[in-house]
């Protein structure tokens, strides 16, 4: 594996023009994926993007760094990757369909980090392929934080069993509240993530939706900062169907050994995401 090092985080946006590029190109799928691994050896975090973050997703807005921005962070490194030519898939071809994050402690603003990124392995799925870009921030030699996101890239005659579905918890509803038509603008300022699917009714209906959807990840923190978290969890999503701008959704969730959640639209009740928060002990 080659490691690529960063002095700055890179820019989101300074990737786009040659994945824009790579549409017009046609690339084999089913490749292997590079092995790299790309590392900001030290990255200090910006106090007001992390503020507009936390306002933005419903975190508090203290010094205690949410895990997930960490994942968020490091779509930049994902966008250079998925941008190099070897890279085997058309990046805006994509679908995110599932993110999961480990916060090993309390993390802190004003702490030095190491940040790096690496890709997965190819694995087969009903739909195509999926893989994974793999996340690690560390204080010193400190792991304090590891995530992965997993991306689909739609193949057709991909056969693979399907997964048997298990028994639903017994949710109850925990909050709901409005998703305004401007909240894939907003987010896209902070994150750096301006797929035209996020944008606007008509650059989403370009792609095939009707109008735009809201980001995963963004739904993602708005659940995570609903719930009590504890200093070090797990959590785990598995994202369903997309939240059209403007909508009104409801978080329910199931307490036991573990809280699980459910976010879905108030009306028609169809999944936006499912997932799970779990105490990690002995930390």
């Amino acid at each position: 594996m080659s490691t690529r090092h960063f002095q700055h985080l890179p820019k989101p946006y300074l990737a786009y023009p040659q994945i824009i590029r790579g549409l017009i190109q046609k690339k084999a799928k089913g490749q292997a994926l590079p092995q790299l691994e790309y590392v900001v050896d030290e990255l200090r975090l910006d106090a007001q993007h992390l503020a507009k973050y936390q306002q933005l997703t419903g975190f508090a807005q203290n010094q205690h760094v949410p895990a997930l921005y960490f994942a968020v962070l490091s779509q930049s490194l994902q966008m250079q990757m998925m941008s190099l030519a070897e890279f085997p898939f058309q990046a805006l071809g994509l679908v995110h369909v599932a993110n999961e994050i480990q916060q090993k402690r309390i993390i802190l603003a004003d702490e030095c980090f190491s940040l790096s990124c690496r890709l997965g392995e190819l694995l087969p799925h009903e739909k195509g392929v999926v893989f994974d870009f793999i996340t690690e921030v560390k204080v010193a030699d400190q792991v304090v934080m590891t995530g992965s996101s997993r991306y689909l890239s739609k193949q057709k005659g991909s056969s693979v069993d399907k997964v048997k579905t298990t028994a639903q918890p017994v949710y109850l509803v925990k909050d709901e509240w409005q998703v305004a038509e401007n909240t894939g603008r907003q987010y896209a300022l902070n994150s750096g993530d301006f797929n035209l699917i996020h944008l606007h009714r008509l650059t989403a209906k370009a792609f095939g939706f009707k109008r735009a959807i809201a980001h995963g990840m963004w739904s993602k923190a708005q659940v995570l900062s609903r719930l009590d978290l504890p200093s070090a969890y797990h959590a785990q999503v598995d994202f369903k169907l997309p939240i059209y701008l403007p909508s009104r959704v409801e978080l329910l969730s199931a307490e036991n050994s573990k809280i699980e959640f459910l976010l879905r639209n108030t009306q028609d009740h169809k999944p936006h995401l499912v997932g799970s928060v779990s105490a990690l002990s002995g930390i």
